[in-house]
């Protein structure tokens, strides 16, 4: 990591914290709304993965760091979570036919 990459000390994980909260309070709030299951999960969903992104970016510190290390941890996330829907999804979805 290069010297002078933090020139704003802590004040950038003040930030990142109130943009996590924002998003915890937009996805409690959509619940209490009572949206459209699928516009429900879709918007869970994605306000999860700006979190993760968030999260990865900045207190993983990966924003400062060779794009090729990044790739190096998220390739294999995204891979996980393609194994882990595809062999636990259909597990999941069995469970709307019991109904």
């Amino acid at each position: 990591m290069a010297e002078g990459t933090h020139q704003d000390g802590y004040r950038i994980y003040g930030v990142v914290w109130f943009w996590l909260l924002v998003i915890t309070l937009l996805e409690l709030g959509a619940v209490l709304v009572h949206l459209p299951h699928t516009l429900l999960v879709i918007s869970l969903l994605t306000m999860a993965l700006m979190k993760a992104g968030l999260i990865i970016a900045y207190f993983m510190h990966l924003r400062y760091e060779k794009l090729s290390l990044a790739y190096a941890v998220v390739t294999p996330m995204f891979f996980l979570a393609i194994v882990l829907f595809a062999f636990l999804g259909p597990d999941a979805l069995s469970v709307l036919h019991r109904r």
